[in-house]
């Protein structure tokens, strides 16, 4: 018993300085580890706000730079490589702004190359990196309701009366063809002629003739009263409809100014020249 007790007692004296010992130790560990989720804190803060993307761990040891990027109207301070390429960067920045990389165009005195790195082409620390891109949502945003608007005018367009049905047009239709208007085929597409195209009513119910002074660019609207000369290049549409009942021949409108107001209306073109003068008058073609 004397033993034990003095092993005992012996067992009770060594316990202070290996309960210190252990307590050294354990506050070392502590302060350790705490040191160390310090550390790792700071570095997923470092990351978060440099928009890391999970291999920030990798730029450990190499030479940073200081980056501004600059989106949408937003700016953000981007640690990376100096020796990473552009495609990291690009994958980079979708971390920052959720943009895909295949729709960045990312540029730094000019298109930044996907294939070089920063030090290639000279970035410097606090260099500006402009993104230029929308996201898919936003260009889903903007799409989808200019898609139904394009719908809702088309429908609008095919409720609309047929132009030679509206008042303002029956009555100079309501006149009849021309007997001295010249000659039609439905179907069919030709260069204009050499002469004047003749024969034909304006708005005024008139006779009227077009003549196409191609070396001059322009376009002579003549009537009993007087001959108009207009450069083609200020006529701003070309409307065109088939006659109902008279499919062979044409109505035809010239717009000589900004709005609908500016339509020089001419009737009974034949329709084989309908094309032609669009073409012409738009300057799409050059019939010579």
């Amino acid at each position: 018993m004397a033993d034990q007790d003095g092993r005992g007692v012996e067992m009770e004296s060594e316990d202070p300085v290996l309960s210190e010992t252990l307590s050294e130790g354990d506050a070392a560990s502590c302060d350790q580890a705490s040191k160390t989720d310090g550390e790792n804190s700071a570095s997923q803060d470092t990351a978060v706000s440099n928009g890391g993307d999970g291999d920030g761990a990798d730029d450990e040891g190499k030479e940073m730079v200081d980056l501004k990027v600059i989106w949408n109207k937003n700016k953000y301070d981007l640690k990376f490589p100096l020796d990473g390429t552009g495609a990291k960067l690009k994958e980079r920045i979708h971390s920052l702004t959720g943009l895909p990389p295949a729709m960045q165009k990312v540029m730094y005195k000019g298109l930044l190359p996907e294939d070089k790195t920063l030090r290639e082409i000279k970035v410097t620390n606090g260099a500006k990196i402009m993104v230029v891109g929308s996201t898919i949502n936003d260009v889903l945003a903007v799409n989808t309701p200019k898609e139904v608007i394009q719908q809702e005018v088309k429908a609008e367009e095919n409720k609309k009366e047929p132009l030679c049905r509206q008042k303002q047009h029956r009555k100079v239709l309501d006149k009849g063809k021309p007997e001295d208007v010249m000659p039609s085929i439905k179907g069919a597409k030709e260069r204009l002629p050499t002469v004047p195209l003749s024969g034909m009513y304006n708005k005024s119910g008139g006779k009227v003739r077009l003549t196409f002074k191609l070396e001059q660019d322009q376009l002579w609207i003549g009537t009993k009263e007087r001959t108009e000369k207009i450069p083609m290049g200020s006529i701003k549409n070309v409307v065109t409809e088939p006659i109902e009942g008279h499919e062979d021949y044409h109505m035809m409108a010239f717009q000589l100014g900004p709005t609908e107001a500016s339509q020089y209306w001419v009737y009974w073109v034949p329709a084989q020249f309908v094309d032609a003068i669009k073409d012409t008058v738009l300057g799409k073609w050059q019939y010579f």
